[in-house]
């Protein structure tokens, strides 16, 4: 069994390319969950889409396999070539896989470092890959320990002791860019846990926040959380005209807003476009539009950046500690039923070769009890080194061909209860 990442993200694709790639609904998603796991390659899978990445986390039992798969789905799906698409991937499997994927839960991979959005995110993909089967052992164990990793590195250091999202950057972008922002009129299109921060930053900064979204209810319930207005979606060549500025942040699989819904007005308009695909399409020079998309935010971020790069460093020796603490608990997940099969069967032996020596009258019934005790002593000085080997040196990323070797000498089946067995244990330092 293996780990394998491919990941795609602001540090080595572009939004454009981003947005080829983006898995924009639930039902995209699943339907590339479903084509890997079918796959002999894949055993499990879980797509991550946002609008800094697209990643691809898997369990595998043949990494070059899994990978030509996945490249090979991904260029259908972006209509870009496989080529370019391992030209611009950042490829982990097993150890590197496990430590970004804690690096991402803990949000140092991503673009504003400390943001929590993310581990939310996270927990959204894995459910909806656990909920539909695409999940199970393997994956479901490495999430856990991401999430437990994850919670470790916001306590103990302060990298998020001042949430900051993309949502908050492009309001301080605002506030760099025109001053004082209260009694300033927003519009929010859209209805994600993007919009949701933004209307809650823009409302706590005083401005006048109107919320819109093509399902009227679910705009409704944003505006109520965040003391805002609501207005309907038919009304948006209109709103998007009346407002100084503008974030969008929907699941729009082409643009909302184009040139010809806009109009020209007497004061300034910042617009921020959040959301991958985009959702503005516009000549913003032509209509003296400040418009900032996802990666024009990156300056802001980079300055984010220098200020936590103390908690990264000591954020990123949590995250090792974890990986190690990840693997070290997989390698004893699958080397103790091992050692403990080997000790029963062994024991059963030794009771067995006591009880003949025994019923032949080799030695006098009144020794049975120090002839057993004596057996069993002997197998477990025995067995002990090797017990030790197996715990210390175990490869857990190769540990299921040990599995095989030792079930085959065993001759142990598949499913073979061992707590069946009434013969002692001998755990580990006894």
């Amino acid at each position: 069994m293996h780990y394998l990442i491919v990941s795609f993200s602001h540090k080595n694709s572009t939004l454009a390319i981003r947005e080829k790639l983006a898995f924009v609904d639930d039902t995209a998603q699943l339907n590339a969950m479903k084509r890997l796991n079918e796959t002999p390659f894949i055993s499990e899978s879980m797509v991550l889409s946002t609008c800094n990445r697209v990643e691809f986390f898997c369990s595998c039992n043949d990494t070059n396999g899994a990978n030509e798969a996945l490249f090979s789905l991904l260029a259908q799906h972006s209509g870009l070539t496989p080529q370019e698409l391992h030209e611009r991937a950042d490829i982990f499997d097993d150890e590197g896989g496990i430590h970004h994927l804690f690096s991402v839960a803990s949000s140092l991979d991503s673009m504003v470092v400390g943001e929590t959005q993310i581990s939310g995110q996270l927990k959204d993909a894995f459910k909806l890959s656990q909920d539909n089967g695409y999940s199970a052992q393997k994956i479901s164990r490495a999430m856990n320990y991401a999430f437990k990793c994850a919670a470790e590195v916001r306590n103990a250091t302060n990298i998020s002791s001042k949430p900051v999202s993309v949502a908050s950057v492009a309001i301080a972008q605002v506030k760099e860019s025109v001053g004082d922002v209260r009694g300033k009129k927003a519009l929010v299109i859209g209805s994600g846990e993007m919009s949701v921060i933004t209307c809650k930053h823009l409302s706590a900064q005083g401005v006048d926040v109107t919320v819109m979204n093509r399902t009227f209810e679910k705009a409704e319930a944003i505006a109520q959380e965040c003391n805002a207005r609501v207005r309907s979606f038919d009304e948006i060549a209109y709103a998007i005209n009346e407002n100084e500025l503008l974030f969008t942040a929907t699941g729009s699989i082409s643009p909302i807003i184009t040139d010809e819904m806009i109009k020209p007005t007497s004061f300034d308009r910042f617009w921020f476009d959040m959301a991958v695909p985009r959702d503005i399409e516009c000549d913003s020079e032509l209509w003296s539009i400040r418009l900032f998309y996802v990666d024009d935010l990156k300056e802001i971020v980079s300055e984010n950046i220098a200020l936590r790069e103390d908690e990264a460093k000591l954020s990123y020796v949590i995250i090792r500690r974890h990986v190690n603490l990840f693997f070290e608990w997989l390698k004893m997940l699958s080397v103790e039923p091992l050692i403990k099969n080997m000790y029963l069967r062994a024991s059963d032996a030794a009771f067995l070769e006591a009880t003949r020596v025994i019923e032949n009258r080799y030695i006098p019934k009144e020794f049975e009890h120090a002839l057993q005790k004596a057996t069993h002593q002997a197998l477990k000085r025995f067995l002990h080194p090797f017990a030790e080997r197996m715990r210390d040196g175990s490869d857990p990323m190769r540990v299921d061909a040990l599995i095989e070797s030792m079930s085959f000498l065993m001759n142990q089946e598949e499913g073979d209860d061992l707590s069946q067995n009434s013969c002692t244990y001998y755990p580990k330092g006894k």
